[in-house]
Formats: C-alpha cells, structure tokens, sequence
C-alpha cells in the first residue's frame, strides 16, 4: 500500500517481509485465571452411558494460556506485556494471537506496546471501571518508521491517563480503537510523523484533541472529542460531539450529525465475583455520543457458560454441535481450520473472537455463514483464504433471504477477510451479505499486496464485497486490491459511511483490468436496478505499479437516478502510478502526472 504523507510525497510499502511464522510458545506463568467460577466442569465429547447420544458440550471454563488476565495486584505485569510485544511487534504474517485482559480497578506506571494480533481489553461495564495511569501504544519502528502496515490489533473498554497527555495510536486498517476513554489527547501518527493509512474509532471519549496528523483518511463513529487537528485526503465523523464542521473538499471533513443506526460490539466484563460475562449493547438509532456516558450501558448480558468456549485445534463439526446445542461462539486467541462451514442458524447468536482469532478453510468451503434470522452478532475475528478457492468466505444469509430484521438487525464488527500474505490463498468472493438490514460496522477486506503467496493470479480474488440485501448499512468499510470489482451493491436503501479503497497494485497490464468497453473495474459499483442508495466520504486510490500506463476510467459507477446519491467522493493516483478518467461514472476530473493530489466530487448527481 503505496501513501503519501500531508506534502504529498509517494511512499511505497516495502514488498521484503518476514515470512509466516511458527506459533510463539506459551509464556511460562500467563495462563489466564479460569473464567467464571459458576462455569461447568468440562465432560468428555462421546456418548452417554446406555444412552446412544452425545453428551452436551460444556459452556464456560478457561479460556486459553493467550487469554493473559491481569488485576491491579498481579505482580510483573510490565515484563509481561513487553515480552508479548517483543514477539508480535513486526510479526505481521505470524500465527502469535494474544489477547489482555485489566479486571476492573487502577493500574500505574504501565506501557502496554500493541503489536500484531493484540488486543488489549478492560474489564468493566464501563471505560473508567479500568483506568491506566500510562500508555497504550501503537508506533512504528519495526518498520522504519512507517505505520502503513500496523494492521491486526486493537484497544476496548480502558482509561487512560496518558504518562505525558498524549496517547499514541499509529494504526492502518483493521486496527480498532473501541469503547476508549482518553483523559488527555491522541496522536494518530507514528513518532516522527511517518506514512500513516487511516483507521477506526467508535464509541469513544477523547478529552483533549486529536492529532491525525500523516494519517491519509479515517473514521470516528459515535464518540465525543476535545477537537480534530488537520485532514489530508478523508475525514468521516457520524454522530460525533465536538467533531470539526463539514468543509469537504477543504479541509476534507465529512460530518454527520448522528449515525443512522448503531450497535455496539459485544463486549467480555467482570462481574463483581470475578465471574466474566458478555455484554450486549442495544441498537441505537440516530446515535451521538458514547453509549456509556451516564452510568450502565443499555443492553442485555450473557454468563459465560452459555459460550462454548472454543480453543484452536477443536473442528467445525464440534462447533456447529454446540451451535444447535443452543450455546454461543467465543473464539479464544488461535488458528482454526475447518473443513467445513461454522453454520449460524438461531437467531441472537453471538460469534465473537479475542485475539484475533483466524478462521481458515482449507478445502474450498465458506468459513460461516448465517441464516436468515435477526439478531446474530460477529465480532472480533479474521477470516483467512486457504490454498483451495472459495466460491465465499463469509455468508451474511443464503441467497434470495428477505425477511425484515429492521427491530433485531445483524451486525458484523472488526471482522476482517484476508486473501493471501500469510500464504497461499484464494476466493472469488470474500463477504456476500444476503441478510436485509445488516450492519457492517467496520470491516477490512483485503486481497493481500505483499507477504507469501502474493501474485495478480496467485492469490486470485475477483470480488471483495457483494451486497444484496435490502436496507444494508456499512459503518466503517476498507476493501483493497481485488482483481475485479471491489465492491458490488445490488441491494435496494443501501447506505455507507466512509470507504477507503486501493485497486489492485499489480494488474499486468491494461487488457488484465479491461471491463468490457470500461477501463477498469470500478472500486464501488452500485447496480444498475438499484433505485435509493446513499454514500457519504468515499475514496478509491490506484497505484499501478506493475504498469504505471494503466488508466482507470472512474472510481465509482452508479445509475442516474434522483434516489442514487453520494457525498463527498474522491480519487487519487499515487504518485502517478496510474490514472483515473473521472471520480463517478463519467463525472469528476481526471487526475494527472505524478502529483498525489485527490479529485473530487462534493455531490453527485
């Protein structure tokens, strides 16, 4: 992923990276305390006695050695968060996941450095039941200084008390900061103010400012902040309090007073006892502001024990038992391979991942897919293509579904699809959401530009997104690099804010990306029988740099229809690497020579 910093000068991703790793050992003495004291006791998966059935798979109980939980008394907390970091840091394609979890109460003096597949999470039912006198730090020099690939890791349900009153938080995609109550200002950019790609807030108080600084574009949902600093290509604010005024193209700010409809990620929390559980947080419509500024969020809760507490290495067949047994998911940090599809079919399910946690088809199979039911909840993991080509790697509905979820919609949240850069991998189509109503809030689609098994047919993935059902709405929507469209939407009353978008790198040449009479498939392509649609801060980047002649007729494609809107769109060709002809359909500038300057278009039609 070739950025630029605010001057405008190229940059380009180094393409020599560490190859996938083994799995990091467990660290002696950090296995996690067990989860909630009340949970049954594991039983053998085989039959009952005299009884020819199998025996109930248990709910609850421990969850992993990489679930590292830890108290306001736990001795060396330090020293184990710096040999976490010392293994992750610039472990990008490795097979390390870790998640670390801060029961409630005041911790002191601590520096928690975020590397790959981290996540830190507090405890709380609230941000400020967990607060951190210090740190929790993203910054980039494992790679130069250069954050463009500070992927996979995330922050929830802290405080923090910055040690000199700026956190830093130098993220790229698929990098969320949740839930987060900062009592002084955050820094976006990596120290020294590198190339920096954009990310995700939501849900979020920052008392004093933030900075973007070299971040290209990003987008903060539902929150509350001291002030915003600067723009350089895209900045997208729904439902946020003391967010800048909407200027787009200049300074780039696109603003919505309030998000349409919002539904906080499910969330792990301490009860009083020390047994854990999982939030719920309720819908809310036209949202601003936190959800948890006055006192208890709205909601409902889970007790552990209604989970199957899954750990890597356990099979698909297993996890779909206890899915028609009646328990929720919750993937503890690890790689798990299925041989075929996790089948989500009870309304109110719950899917949610620490760590990272990787869920990988081996045989060609769709790693989850989702009835036609309301309510389903998946959050908090990674889907990674295997060696043989899916048709799709996650089902949002089966084809054809159009009931009304409207009341209990579904939500999908810091799930994130990856097609090759750990290995070989391939899909033709990564997310299908079928399902009417659906909430994408914050998704990273991406076909992968570097690592191993990385090559225009190699890791082969024509289509990122496909949407066909109605009354969809994407909150947050990162696609890249896909050979043909990236994303298609047929559904009717669909909506985004903000999508960040790079055609793929290495096209050949132009005949590879050749569309009929179009140069080039457009990044966003909303049907032609679509009749209502609205987009608002979009923006598609090319860097061809295979063939840096490759023309890119426009970035969006959209029927001419008064019900068909967009607001605030933008192309950019990377230091010249390709160029496009126009920003939506045949309207919008063309860009031109090498300067890394957007065009734009504020309206359209």
């Amino acid at each position: 992923m070739p950025h630029t910093s605010s001057s405008g000068t190229p940059s380009v991703r180094r393409r020599t990276l560490l190859a996938a790793g083994a799995a990091a050992p467990v660290l002696a003495g950090l296995a996690a305390a067990p989860a909630a004291a009340s949970a049954p006791a594991a039983v053998p998966h085989g039959r009952g006695p005299g009884r020819g059935k199998p025996r109930p798979l248990p709910g609850g109980g421990d969850l992993g050695p990489n679930v590292l939980v830890f108290g306001p008394s736990t001795p060396g907390i330090q020293a184990r968060l710096d040999e976490v970091f010392r293994r992750q840091e610039s472990d990008q394609f490795g097979t390390g996941r870790y998640a670390l979890l801060f029961r409630p109460g005041t911790y002191h003096g601590l520096n928690a450095q975020l590397g790959f597949y981290t996540s830190i999470l507090g405890l709380g039912l609230s941000p400020d039941d967990t607060t951190i006198h210090g740190d929790v730090t993203v910054d980039a020099g494992w790679f130069g200084g250069n954050a463009t690939q500070n992927f996979w890791r995330s922050a929830e349900n802290l405080a923090l008390v910055p040690t000199n009153g700026t956190n830093r938080w130098a993220v790229a995609q698929a990098a969320p900061f949740r839930r987060m109550h900062i009592r002084g200002s955050l820094d976006l950019a990596p120290s020294g103010y590198g190339w920096a790609s954009g990310g995700y807030i939501a849900d979020s108080r920052v008392d004093g400012q933030i900075g973007p600084y070299s971040q290209q574009q990003w987008y903060t949902r539902d929150s509350a902040i001291g002030g915003w600093t600067n723009g350089v290509w895209n900045m997208v604010f729904s439902g946020v309090e003391g967010a800048p005024d909407q200027t787009f193209p200049d300074p780039p700010y696109t603003t919505l007073t309030t998000t349409p409809v919002s539904r906080e990620k499910p969330f792990l929390y301490a009860e009083r006892h020390g047994a854990l559980r999982v939030f719920l947080p309720a819908k809310r419509t036209l949202a601003r502001g936190v959800s948890w500024g006055n006192g208890t969020p709205r909601g409902t809760s889970l007790p552990l024990s209604r989970f199957y507490v899954a750990k890597p290495g356990v099979s698909a067949a297993t996890l779909n038992r206890a899915l028609a047994q009646g328990l929720h998911l919750l993937l503890t940090p690890g790689i798990y391979h299925l041989d075929r599809p996790i089948r989500v079919t009870r309304p109110d399910t719950v899917v949610l991942g620490l760590g990272y946690a990787t869920l990988i088809p081996d045989n060609g199979v769709t790693a989850l897919t989702v009835a036609d039911v309301g309510g389903v909840r998946l959050a908090g993991f990674l889907v990674d293509a295997g060696p043989v080509n899916s048709p799709t790697l996650l089902e949002i509905g089966p084809r054809g579904a159009h009931r009304d979820h409207s009341a209990n919609p579904t939500t999908v949240q810091d799930v994130f699809v990856r097609i090759g850069g750990a290995g070989p991998g391939k899909a033709t189509t990564s997310l299908v959401v079928n399902n009417r109503h659906t909430i994408v809030d914050h998704t990273w689609v991406w076909r992968a530009d570097h690592g191993e098994g990385v090559g225009w047919e190699t890791n082969r993935a024509d289509y990122g997104v496909v949407v066909n059902g109605d009354d969809v709405l994407a909150t947050g929507l990162f696609v890249e690099h896909f050979n043909k469209y990236d994303v298609q939407w047929f559904g009717q009353r669909g909506r985004t804010i903000f999508f960040q978008n790079e055609k793929a790198y290495d096209a050949p040449n132009q005949a590879a990306i050749r569309n009929g009479a179009l140069k080039g498939y457009a990044a966003y392509k909303v049907g032609d029988r679509v009749t209502s649609h609205e987009g608002w801060g979009l923006g598609s980047y090319c860097y061809y740099n295979v063939d840096p002649t490759i023309v890119q007729h426009h970035g969006f494609a959209a029927p001419v229809r008064p019900g068909v809107k967009f607001h605030n769109l933008l192309v950019v060709s990377l230091g010249g690497n390709g160029q496009y002809e126009a920003v939506i359909n045949d309207t919008g500038a063309p860009t031109s020579g090498t300067s890394t300057v957007p065009s734009t278009v504020v309206s359209y039609p």
